[in-house]
């Protein structure tokens, strides 16, 4: 992980054309367009790989996991809506760089990650960066109760099923994005809750995730 936060016209040129890709490939929303834009992908890479930072793919990070594609990511943050203030939970923090995407776009973000290595990683490189989330470390497939309920819910790895935990710490009108499928593709799954117990279900396309590892999991 570079901790040089170098920033010049190179990198930010390099956003700027990904930004131009994304909304060539169908990403609309202007202002996760500009988050987009505005945050250095390149700090969460390891400097001797930060010729691939502005590639419109993944890219390992350790633990076997991935920092996401940007195309994944504004879409999945597409879908949710966020508002200013929004409380929002991820599940599966990752790199961060989600993360940093939506506080960018104004979220109150309670961010978990069962992978040790990781999260000290993040809890590290973010707050050096600007951003201090509320850092979790633990089973994301079981949510995070103690701070419930939540305006939006995002799940970055694919899940079997959707967690029933997730939904309970779900505001009515809340909305939840999850990836569902098996280990080798996903369907991008909204749910939006309408009441209680009442909810509405879209399903959209197909990704690959990571697989979510957790007792409400896999």
């Amino acid at each position: 992980m570079a901790y040089k936060y170098i920033d010049n016209y190179r990198e930010q040129g390099a956003r700027k054309q990904l930004v131009d890709l994304l909304r060539k490939k169908g990403i609309e929303d202007e202002d996760v367009l500009k988050a987009i834009g505005k945050v250095p992908r390149h700090f969460f890479f390891d400097e001797t790989f930060w010729s691939q930072a502005y590639r419109d793919i993944a890219f390992p990070i350790g633990e076997g996991q991935t920092i996401s594609q940007p195309y994944t990511v504004a879409y999945q943050t597409q879908l949710l809506h966020i508002h200013q203030g929004d409380k929002v939970l991820e599940i599966g923090t990752g790199s961060g760089y989600q993360t940093c995407i939506l506080m960018e776009l104004g979220a109150k973000v309670y961010t978990i990650e069962r992978q040790e290595k990781l999260f000290e990683r993040t809890i590290q490189v973010l707050p050096r960066m600007g951003y201090k989330p509320e850092f979790i470390l633990g089973d994301g497939s079981k949510g995070v109760p103690e701070h419930a309920h939540y305006n939006k819910i995002i799940v970055t790895a694919g899940a079997p099923t959707v967690p029933d935990e997730l939904l309970k710490q779900l505001k009515v009108g809340g909305i939840l994005i999850i990836p569902v499928g098996d280990a080798e593709k996903q369907k991008m799954v909204t749910i939006l809750k309408t009441g209680e117990n009442d909810y509405e279900k879209i399903v959209l396309d197909t990704f690959r995730f990571v697989p979510l590892i957790g007792d409400k999991a896999w």
